[in-house]
């Protein structure tokens, strides 16, 4: 009588399993490991262009309407500048003032350049005079309270090196250099450049 064939390997089929799914388990690490790679690749990339390129903020008051409105979402440019680039009429976010002791959220804050430094500036009625001349405002409301008074033409304040006048474009209710004086150019965090998000619903346009 012949003799049996020899079985095969009672675990032939358990290694071949057990080598697919190390294998898939070694396919779904790399996949993972190369995901947490990815976001930690793109958040410190996000970090950086926070850091030194531009920034969101959002608007917390209505110190700029009709400009920017409560909640609207803004562009911010931080990086190739400084407070050397700044020119009047610009608008800059900057550090809260030593002598901010007005109400409100504390944090940064957004407002127009009015004046630059070594300029001086004073106010007659509704409107700005600087360097003795009338500030053009075309962004502006045809009728805008100026509320507080900046100076007389008597006594025009001359803004000190390396500090700019800012104020609201919202004049009437707005708590700006005319509460706690000029800013230092050392405390601006940027320009504004771009509204993104006015009025609840995406809207682009440039500052």
């Amino acid at each position: 009588m012949s003799e049996p064939a020899d079985p095969a390997p009672a675990d032939g089929g358990a290694d071949a399993a057990g080598a697919g799914r190390q294998g898939r388990r070694r396919r779904w690490k790399r996949v993972l490991a190369e995901t947490a790679i990815m976001i930690l690749v793109a958040a410190l990339l996000s970090g950086l262009a926070r850091a030194f390129l531009v920034q969101t903020f959002w608007i917390p008051t209505s110190s700029m309407v009709p400009t920017l409105g409560v909640n609207d979402r803004v562009l911010v440019q931080k990086a190739f500048y400084t407070w050397h680039d700044v020119h009047e009429g610009d608008i800059v976010v900057f550090g809260e003032p030593p002598l901010d002791h007005c109400a409100g959220p504390p944090g940064d804050l957004v407002k127009r350049v009015i004046a630059l430094p070594g300029q001086t500036i004073y106010s007659q009625g509704n409107n700005i005079y600087v360097n003795g001349r009338l500030l053009a405002e075309p962004y502006l409301p045809p009728v805008d309270p100026l509320g507080p008074p900046v100076a007389s033409s008597q006594h025009p304040y001359r803004v000190p090196p390396g500090e700019f006048y800012v104020m609201g474009d919202n004049r009437a209710i707005s708590c700006d250099s005319r509460y706690w004086g000029p800013i230092e150019g050392s405390s601006i965090v940027g320009k504004v450049v771009l509204v993104w998000w006015h009025n609840s619903h995406p809207y682009f346009r440039r500052s």
